[in-house]
């Protein structure tokens, strides 16, 4: 369910809502703009602060509930030390938690000085906060249902100023909840097929091209690499192309690319059972690029973008792929598989050599790719690896913007020997050390002569823990990285 975002100037105090949230830093004094909420509250709200029962705090929250008029319950929020986008954005999902639990249906926001940009941070924060995914539960009793956070309204300075940035706000609200409800359906109800479909859904919703490549097209165009990670699956494999073209005709595309593993049981490279059902996050590259399809769609940007999604289920049977296995990707590369759980980066092969013929301006992958980038950089960062630099500090500092920090690599060429295979050009696989160093430099085989970054998101695109202020599950990472990539491109 979608959340309406709307804003409005004047004073809060006057609003008659069910829930007013004010954001405010840490050691607040009382905003004097808010004298007047203070005065109904019977100086409850500057009593706190002052007495330090509320120190405005990073993940900190204080509710009132007024004894007459206006807003029916105040729920103060910290941002914590600093002025900072994360910090207003961090207190907004925290809101949109609170503000969904309580079952409140709708809710207003303030902050001092709410700009432009972090009226923008606050609309996404809100969104990710009151999230839920209960669509497979059954219904509960009548009595026991609250109202799920439908309305939001953000008090600004300026209306007229404000409307760019609600604008984009919400188009990246959307943008993410697609994400997380495709990462979080299960593998039976989020094939290949589903993601081709919800891809034609945005092509129709927004007017981009479509097209999906099934099967039989992928094996007239020899890819022998994708091809080999769906031979043990009753799923018809899908390389699904969606084109936005927003810039200029003829103008080289940004490249857009996820992996799609709808489920990955490691094929004959059996995965350990447990955990295993966590596994359908292995698509959270592809939810991230339609995702950013979809909120791109809704900002139109003045740049061409290209969105190509590999996906399939990685499955054992009696065609599975076998480690041993030499297979050709369609650039002519011969690949030694020594580890069949080793499987998206050879869909991306084929992927990345698709996208070639569109001839990009820049590629930008994303994908759960290696645990090994959970042990360098644990759950809060992102792995960025790539061949041009200058596209690397870009994709950085779009994740910086977006607020999914990335830490970058080395490629170094002594890394490739681990790659090296006796039986072919390359293996799908090096030793235990440099693990998603030497997945990236396997990919870059397959990117040659494109500026091309891969993210590996094994470790933030999905939590297996509560968050505090996003439950467990999907995170809705990389969706801000790529649309602050393609916006910044449009410039």
């Amino acid at each position: 369910m979608s959340i309406k975002f709307d804003v409005r100037a004047g004073d809060p105090s006057r609003a008659a809502t069910p829930l007013l949230v004010v954001a405010l830093p840490a050691d607040p004094s009382w905003p004097k703009a808010l004298a007047a909420l203070d005065k109904r509250y019977e100086g409850a709200l500057s009593r706190a602060v002052r007495r330090k029962d509320f120190r405005g705090a990073k993940d900190e929250s204080l509710l009132l509930f007024a004894p007459s008029g206006g807003p029916e319950r105040v729920l103060l929020v910290g941002t914590g030390a600093g002025d900072s986008v994360k910090g207003v954005t961090r207190a907004a999902t925290l809101a949109g938690r609170k503000a969904n639990g309580l079952g409140v249906g709708r809710a207003t926001f303030w902050a001092e000085e709410l700009t432009e940009e972090w009226l923008e941070g606050a609309i996404v924060g809100l969104s990710l906060g009151a999230w839920e995914f209960r669509e497979l539960h059954s219904p509960l009793p009548k009595e026991s249902r609250k109202k799920p956070l439908a309305a939001v309204t953000l008090f600004v300075p300026s209306v007229r100023a404000a409307r760019a940035a609600l604008v984009a706000g919400t188009a990246v609200a959307e943008g993410q909840r697609l994400a997380r409800r495709l990462a979080m359906l299960p593998g039976n109800i989020c094939t290949p097929e589903y993601l081709a479909r919800t891809a034609r859904e945005i092509g129709k919703r927004h007017k981009m091209p479509v097209k999906v490549l099934g099967r039989r097209e992928m094996q007239r165009l020899k890819m022998g690499s994708f091809l080999a990670v769906a031979q043990a699956t009753t799923q018809d494999p899908k390389l699904i192309v969606l084109e936005y073209k927003g810039g200029k005709r003829g103008e080289a595309p940004v490249a857009l690319v996820g992996k799609g593993l709808c489920f990955d049981s490691g094929g004959i490279s059996i995965k350990p059972a447990a955990s295993m059902e966590l596994m359908k996050f292995d698509m959270s590259g592809a939810a991230g690029v339609l995702g950013a399809m979809e909120a791109i769609g809704r900002l139109k940007p003045r740049v061409n973008v290209v969105a190509l999604v590999g996906s399939t289920t990685n499955m054992l049977g009696g065609e599975a792929m076998k480690p041993g296995d030499v297979v050709r990707a369609s650039n002519g590369k011969s690949i030694e598989i020594q580890n069949t759980d080793a499987e998206g980066r050879l869909v991306l092969a084929d992927v990345l050599c698709y996208a070639r013929r569109y001839k990009p301006q820049a590629v930008v992958d994303a994908a759960t790719l290696t645990g090994a980038v959970v042990t360098a950089l644990g759950n809060t960062t992102v792995g960025v690896m790539g061949n041009d630099q200058d596209v690397v500090n870009e994709v950085l500092a779009a994740g910086r913007r977006g607020g999914e920090v990335g830490w970058q690599l080395p490629l170094f060429e002594e890394y490739k020997e681990l790659i090296k295979s006796d039986v072919a050009d390359i293996r799908n696989i090096g030793g235990r050390g440099a693990g998603s160093i030497t997945a990236a430099l396997f990919l870059a085989e397959f990117a040659e002569g494109m500026p091309w970054v891969h993210l590996d998101v094994a470790g933030t695109a999905y939590s297996e823990t509560d968050l505090v202020v996003m439950p467990k599950g999907p995170t809705g990472t990389p969706v801000r990285t790529f649309v602050e990539f393609v916006r910044e491109r449009a410039h």
